[in-house]
């Protein structure tokens, strides 16, 4: 039993020197074999779990490094084969739309022309409150007015600018896309 504890005290040891004077040169191949560093050290980890209960089996000590760049590739083989996969096949492809930001710069222009509008003290206060998100209180000690005029002159900005959204007839541009799409959708039902 003593001999038995001996033996496997020094086959720890001899397994922790190598670690310790390895690792490095391990993890250099596990990089090698995943790109993500913490994946890498993962599996160094795995692998050299793995090969400890086998290691006196290895009668070649310097054969060592070539039997833990095996054991890594196969469990990155492993972990390859066992990953869910997120692609499903299907007959037809899902419609995909590419966000080229065409629709932002509509929505922007059709904001500005209508901030355009405003009187020059309404399309500060508009500004400040909603585009630089100041308090009310910030933006009466910016512009140098009371509070109660922030408000009212805020009210009557954002009024002024729906009425002036409804004449007009100004349309977000995803909105616009929507109805245009839809009344193709009845065109073609129609037909």
């Amino acid at each position: 039993m003593a001999a038995s504890t001996a033996m496997d005290d020094s086959r720890t040891l001899d397994f922790e020197e190598y670690v310790r004077t390895r690792q490095d040169s391990l993890l250099r191949s596990a990089r090698r074999l995943v790109p993500d560093p913490v994946d890498a050290q993962d599996l160094v980890q795995t692998a050299l779990c793995r090969t400890f209960p086998r290691w006196d089996r290895i009668a070649d000590k310097g054969l060592a490094d070539a039997y833990m760049r095996r054991v890594m590739i196969n469990t990155r083989t492993e972990w390859w084969r066992a990953r869910k996969l997120e692609e499903v096949p299907t007959d037809t492809l899902p419609d995909s739309s590419i966000d080229d930001g065409a629709e932002q710069r509509a929505d922007r222009a059709m904001l500005l022309s209508v901030l355009a509008v405003l009187a020059p003290k309404q399309r500060q206060v508009v500004v400040l409150r909603h585009w630089e998100q100041m308090s009310t209180e910030e933006t009466a000690r910016v512009l140098g007015m009371s509070t109660g005029t922030v408000k009212s002159t805020l009210h009557r900005a954002l009024a002024r600018m729906r009425e002036e959204l409804e004449q007009n007839a100004f349309v977000p541009a995803q909105a616009q896309r929507r109805r245009e799409t839809a009344s193709a959708r009845e065109g073609t039902c129609a037909a």
